[in-house]
């Protein structure tokens, strides 16, 4: 047992320096927004995608561009626009000519096929070109003319989308949203990382980026993050969390029946359990605590919870509903 607990710990150890050299090299590039560095990282250590939100020029593709350009993983941007239509993103099948003349179908295939998208701006696409990310994101798979092509392994979906201009976008679907393992705020930068920005990007220097990790090291890092122990009692907490957010429900905090209108899914106690081993590793730990929890609980819950007519009208934002429940909620049942 001794071995075993050894092993462990060197293996988190291992892991802390590997994830420190990716976000030192991400670091030349992005000044700042440590937290959303932070978040995109844990996406990939887990398996999941994560949604971007900030007002544009705030470096979010940026963001995306660096992270591809670090990992030894191919890399596409799909630009969402109104007129996108899914055979844009998954393929199509297209007539070819071969030398003796005749015809066939072949599968040209879409930018989708890649181990890293970066979906910009996609609340501007219709829903039905949306939809078109739904299989992928959840199944790793394209289906096309009832042919299923499977992609490969590490695959995310990073999205990007502008929160205030609202003309010519599509809010993107609940069943949608919840397949984004975290939602990100992007916030604007500091005075100390503005100048660092202007001085980075108006003096005619380019700096350059290492590839430090590839994919078969991620998959590496993605089993180990799973073998994490995970408690009986802390994993109660996360369940009693979540059931904290449905409404009218057997734990529902006072706030929560005041200002929720649906709570959070299953897949929500799914990634609070995943991404707090993460934490847990980056800790020095192979074993999850209250607090990893709570640290991963904002970024995993504020894209599930829907808040109902009352808390839209007296400016009610999600994120104050959670941290309530957060406070509300005790680590040890009762």
């Amino acid at each position: 047992m001794t071995n075993i607990a050894e092993q462990m710990q060197q293996q988190a150890e291992e892991f802390r320096t590997r994830y420190k050299a990716v976000r030192d090299e991400i670091g030349k590039i992005i000044v700042g927004h440590d937290e959303i560095v932070h978040g995109v990282l844990t996406g990939m250590f887990v398996g999941g995608h994560c949604l971007l939100e900030g007002v544009p020029g705030l470096g979010k593709t940026m963001l995306v561009k660096t992270l591809a350009e670090t990992l030894n993983l191919p890399f596409n941007r799909i630009q969402f626009t109104p007129d996108l239509m899914p055979a844009d993103i998954l393929g199509t099948n297209m007539i070819v000519e071969n030398e003796t003349g005749a015809k066939s179908f072949q599968f040209q295939k879409g930018p989708i096929f890649t181990q890293i998208c970066l979906a910009d701006e996609i609340n501007r696409a219709t829903p039905k070109t949306q939809s078109a990310l739904l299989e992928t994101m959840q199944e790793g798979t394209v289906t096309v003319a009832g042919t299923r092509y499977v992609l490969d392994k590490p695959f995310f979906v990073l999205a990007t989308q502008n929160p205030i201009e609202q003309e010519g976008t599509y809010p993107l679907p609940e069943a949608q949203l919840d397949r984004f393992m975290f939602k990100l705020v992007v916030g604007y930068s500091s005075r100390e990382e503005l100048n660092t920005i202007v001085d980075r990007t108006t003096r005619g220097t380019k700096i350059a980026t290492n590839k430090i990790m590839d994919g078969a090291e991620i998959l590496k890092w993605q089993a180990l993050v799973r073998d994490v122990i995970l408690a009986q009692h802390v994993q109660d907490y996360i369940v009693r969390l979540i059931l904290a957010t449905h409404p009218q429900g057997q734990l529902a905090q006072p706030i929560t029946n005041q200002y929720v209108r649906w709570g959070s899914s299953p897949r929500g106690a799914q990634t609070l359990a995943l991404t707090a081993k993460v934490r847990a590793l980056l800790d020095g730990r192979y074993n999850v605590s209250f607090e990893d929890i709570r640290r991963v609980f904002l970024p995993s819950m504020r894209h599930r919870v829907v808040l109902n007519f009352e808390a839209q009208a007296e400016g009610i934002e999600t994120d104050q509903v959670l941290l309530e429940i957060l406070e509300k909620v005790p680590e040890k049942s009762e």
